[in-house]
Parts: structure tokens; C-alpha cells; sequence
């Protein structure tokens, strides 16, 4: 598959276009509302489905059905990742008015973080051929995690660039609007809103770390891999504030995410296992489907099945 250098540059610009017009809508307002955060959540689906068919008619059903699938993928995660923000912003007790502009930037930021792991995967991949094979063994060993493990435990207090971030800085006690700097007698001093970014920030990493293998087991055609993963992650915003207020609803999606790690990583140890004659390869018809039931039905058995101490709450 190859992909001429404008169509990268292109890609690229429409990301910065999209992500200035968000900018520019939500600049405007106190805080996002639900009824816009519905609204977006609706057009980010839209834009990160439709360019589906971009890549089916520039190269074929194979690669556009690899899209959907990795951008399935890379949407489950990021869900799972709000959980996470949302723990960090009761941690830092940020503004709401403020969250959306944390966001965003935690967006630009994993949007690079992605591109790099994605630079160093293919790098890794196309040099040594056992790297697949680890790629999976790795999909694995994180999908028993997540199973063992029913909360995300992170603790922001712990996080070493935040101590220094604090320990260095000048840093007012309280939040001004949204601003990072303001000057305070005569001199610039930093808010609490940086130390959430930095966190936000490392905490990206891990999020990248997580998340690029796995989208690697369905392609390793970079182009479909980074353009999936880009509009996987610009619909967390809208998301975000959508879903703040029942983060809690969606009690079996770690089982349905588990699930579809540890498929994609079988699938990504089968596909061309070291010291053997034989190889596995699956539709990808076939790897959408099973994704599609493991995202689906723990959303669905979410939705349907809420755990003991919240049900009354959620039929109430």
C-alpha cells in the first residue's frame, strides 16, 4: 500500500483544521453543555466512520475494513481511558470550564504521543520479524491485567514530573478561569491547570503504550493505523463531557475491552509465529465481527445489568 507524502500533509492539516474549529466553538461558552456534547459526539462518529469510505476508494475494501476495525479498537480504549480523566479531574477538582481546554491539550498531546509509537512500531516491525510475536505476548499479558484489576488505579499524587513540575515552579494555591499563567506581583506564576496537564500528559504515554499494539495485530499499514487512532482519540472530548455523569454505568466494559485484547493478541501470536513452518491469518471480516460482539455486548450488559449499589440509582 503506498500513500504519496501529500496525502499525509493532507491528513495532517485536516486534523489541525478540526481541531481549531472545535477550539473555536467551545472557547465561546462557560462549559460544554450535554446537548452540544451530544451534537459532537455525533459529528466526530460521522467525520471518523465516513473516512471510511476515503479509504476504501483510495485502496480497497481490505484496508478500509482494517480501518474500522483498528478505529473500533482505538474507540473502546479511549473510552476506557475517560475513566482515567475523570479521576484526574475530581483529583485536581478542576473548573468544569476549564476541562474542556485540559482536554484538548491531553488530545494534541496523545495525538503526537500515537504518532511517535506508531513511527517506532513500524520501525520495529519492518527490522526484526519477531516483533509481532511480542506485540501479542504483550496484548495478552494486558488483557489478564485489566481482567484482574476491575477499577483503573492511578494515583496523580505519585506522578514523578508532577512533583517537579510543583517543586520548581512558581504555582498560585487556586485556579483562575482556564488561564495555565497569570501575573501576580509583578510576577508570571503558573496554575494548578499545568500540573493537570502534565499529568494528563505522562498519563498519554501510558495510554499510547497501551493502545498502538493493538491496532497493529488488525494492520501494520501505518497510514490506516495513525488515521484510525486520530479520529479514535479526537471523539474523547465530546465523549468526555457526555458520559461524566455515568462513568460508573459502564461496569463490564474492562471484560469487553480484556476480551478484545486478548483476541487481537492471539490473533497478532498466530499470524507468523517464530521457529514454525505455519501461519494464521483471519478475515478481517471475521476480526470485525468479534469485535464489534466483545464492545458491544459489555456495552450492552452494562446498560442492562448495573452493579448492586448503583442499580437503584440508574432506575430510579
Amino acid at each position: 500500500m503506498h500513500v504519496p507524502l501529500w496525502s499525509w500533509f493532507a491528513f495532517v492539516a485536516l486534523i489541525l483544521v478540526l481541531i481549531a474549529v472545535d477550539l473555536a466553538v467551545h472557547s465561546r461558552k462557560d462549559e460544554v453543555t450535554m446537548k452540544a456534547a451530544a451534537l459532537w459526539s455525533v459529528v466526530w462518529a460521522v467525520l471518523g466512520l465516513g473516512f471510511t469510505f476515503v479509504i476504501g476508494a483510495a485502496y480497497g475494501h481490505q484496508r478500509a475494513g482494517e480501518y474500522v476495525a483498528g478505529y473500533l479498537i482505538e474507540r473502546a480504549l479511549a473510552i476506557d481511558n475517560l475513566f482515567v480523566f475523570a479521576l484526574l479531574m475530581n483529583f485536581f477538582a478542576v473548573p468544569r470550564r476549564a476541562q474542556h481546554k485540559v482536554l484538548m491539550y491531553g488530545v494534541i498531546l496523545a495525538l503526537v504521543f500515537r504518532a511517535i509509537f506508531i513511527g517506532l512500531g513500524a520501525a520495529l516491525i519492518s527490522a526484526f520479524e519477531w516483533t509481532l510475536f511480542a506485540f501479542g505476548l504483550f496484548l495478552v499479558y494486558t488483557a489478564v491485567k485489566l481482567l484482574r484489576h476491575d477499577d483503573t488505579q492511578v494515583d496523580p499524587g505519585r506522578n514523578l514530573f508532577l512533583r517537579l513540575v510543583r517543586r520548581w515552579l512558581p504555582m498560585t494555591d487556586d485556579y483562575v478561569g482556564d488561564k495555565v499563567t497569570v501575573v501576580r506581583d509583578r510576577k508570571w506564576m503558573f496554575t494548578p491547570l499545568l500540573a493537570v496537564l502534565v499529568v494528563v500528559g505522562t498519563t498519554d504515554v501510558v495510554f499510547a503504550v497501551d493502545s498502538i499494539p493493538a491496532i497493529f495485530a488488525i494492520t501494520t499499514e501505518t497510514f490506516v493505523v495513525f488515521t484510525s487512532n486520530a479520529f479514535a482519540v479526537l471523539g474523547l472530548l465530546a465523549t468526555y463531557f457526555l458520559l461524566a455523569g455515568m462513568m460508573d454505568r459502564f461496569t463490564y466494559l474492562n471484560y469487553g475491552l480484556a476480551a478484545v485484547l486478548a483476541f487481537v493478541g492471539a490473533k497478532m501470536l498466530l499470524v507468523d509465529p517464530p521457529f514454525t513452518s505455519w501461519s494464521l491469518h483471519l478475515p478481517i471480516g471475521l476480526s470485525l465481527a468479534v469485535i464489534a460482539v466483545c464492545i458491544g455486548g459489555a456495552v450492552v450488559a452494562s446498560l442492562l445489568r448495573p452493579p448492586p449499589d448503583t442499580a437503584g440509582h440508574v432506575t430510579g
